[in-house]
């Protein structure tokens, strides 16, 4: 299937807009709970969204990598393989749902003792996450149904879903904290309850797809779970958490190490961070379609599709980047001003921004290469240079100690560049491997 510039628009945009509606609902949470004026309340839901986000994330890959296995049996054109796919990815999923809700009585208070809850802090949080844990399962069954629709291009689908849930979500929120005055297990189960909305949206799309239909029969056919295709879906999975894992250890320690720095750094640091996340919901949807598009022609033995499609998505993606840190260099330091009141803290925000800036357009490429190896199957390779670049981070930190919080955003920056050095450097040799002559 050669490779169209329309169609590369048609999954990224209605991906970054579904980030986008995926990021509201934590606001709408802050924002209801806000509006009772219970500071110990608000930062109970504020704890306690981390502590589930912390859980779950680390299972992203279920979402990842049925995107990969989905778009790769498009493009080879195998119907039966994608409905096989999915009862594989779904079979996981509610196993690992299973087990998170076994562990629920030891995980629940080993996340508030990591944490540092304690007191009525502690009480509030654990209201909030005893009611939300019981989504964990219908979380992850979302994870692969959304990758199995975006796999097939029906990235719309799942952002009508997405605003749908989110829209629904909000008016429990309103509902249930504001008029009902159910306080923080208000906004608890109005998260439960949108995620179920979710899944039953997710499924009744999904299954109207004839390939998805058939996945009730793959259940019990043999091949579905014959030994090498469990291997290959073990191995991506495993591969993939690596990655998130190493990432989320990135992450955590640039928040340490900025704490180090102070109060006014650290408040600064986040303020900055949370930018810095907002671009990444942007760039993501070049992640999106690079998984798709190189999918599709690794499936298809396409390589010349396979080059125009990881081509075009760099292209892009770099000068969205660019125009996101030109956005930044312009306005971050202003905007510090609406996420604090402490001249302190917007002060500081405006001494680091100029590395908030560069961060979108020499960040892109590492996030658009890690939707080309997603979607080529090359996750191995992805998880060893995360690894590596994890590494020379580290080291950046400590030789660069002296240069305080310009040393750590100096370090995470190599981050990213080291990523997509390490994975430019891979290619050549994994395109060679990927696409050998019949």
């Amino acid at each position: 299937m050669p490779f169209s510039p329309r169609t590369l628009w048609a999954i990224a945009l209605p991906a970054m807009l579904t980030n986008v509606a995926t990021a509201l609902f934590g606001l709408a949470d802050m924002w209801a709970i806000g509006r009772l004026g219970d500071a110990p309340a608000q930062g109970a839901v504020e704890l306690g969204a981390k502590f589930m986000m912390g859980l779950l994330n680390v299972f992203n890959f279920l979402r990842a990598g049925t995107v990969a296995l989905t778009a790769q049996g498009v493009g080879r054109g195998e119907t039966h393989e994608m409905a096989r796919g999915l009862a594989r990815a779904m079979t996981v999923a509610l196993g690992l749902g299973a087990v998170l809700l076994l562990a629920m009585p030891l995980a629940i208070p080993f996340g508030l003792d990591l944490l540092g809850a304690h007191g009525t802090l502690r009480d509030h949080t654990a209201t909030y996450v005893t009611i939300r844990y019981w989504a964990a399962p219908l979380w992850l069954a979302n994870c692969v149904l959304t990758g199995w629709l975006i796999g097939r291009q029906r990235v719309r689908a799942v952002l009508a879903v997405e605003v749908s849930a989110n829209a629904v979500h909000i008016a429990l929120d309103l509902v249930l904290v504001l008029v009902a005055h159910w306080g923080i297990a208000g906004v608890a189960v109005a998260t439960l309850s949108s995620e179920a909305l979710k899944a039953l949206l997710l499924a009744t799309v999904v299954f109207r797809e004839r390939e998805a239909r058939t996945a009730w029969f793959a259940f019990r056919e043999r091949a579905t779970w014959q030994r090498n295709a469990m291997t290959k879906l073990f191995a991506l999975n495993r591969d993939l958490f690596l990655r998130t894992l190493l990432l989320t250890v990135a992450m955590f320690v640039f928040a340490r190490v900025g704490a180090q720095n102070g109060p006014v750094t650290l408040a600064a640091n986040a303020i900055l961070f949370q930018l810095f996340m907002l671009s990444v919901l942007l760039l993501d949807g070049f992640e999106s379609a690079a998984q798709v598009l190189c999918g599709q022609a690794i499936g298809a033995g396409d390589r010349a599709s396979f080059a125009a499609a990881m081509r075009a998505n760099l292209i892009r993606g770099g000068f969205v980047g660019v125009g996101v840190s030109a956005a930044y260099g312009l306005g971050s330091a202003s905007l510090a001003s609406w996420f604090s009141t402490d001249p302190q803290v917007v002060a500081a925000s405006a001494r680091y921004a100029g590395w908030l800036a560069l961060l979108p357009m020499l960040g892109v490429a590492s996030f658009v290469l890690d939707g080309v190896f997603i979607g080529a199957g090359w996750t191995r390779a992805m998880a060893l240079t995360m690894t590596a670049a994890l590494a020379l981070y580290l080291g950046l930190l400590w030789a660069l100690a002296g240069m305080g919080n310009d040393g750590l955003w100096i370090a995470f920056i190599a981050f990213f560049l080291a990523r997509a050095a390490g994975q430019a450097w891979l290619l050549p040799g994994l395109l060679r491997r990927s696409f050998r002559p019949a």
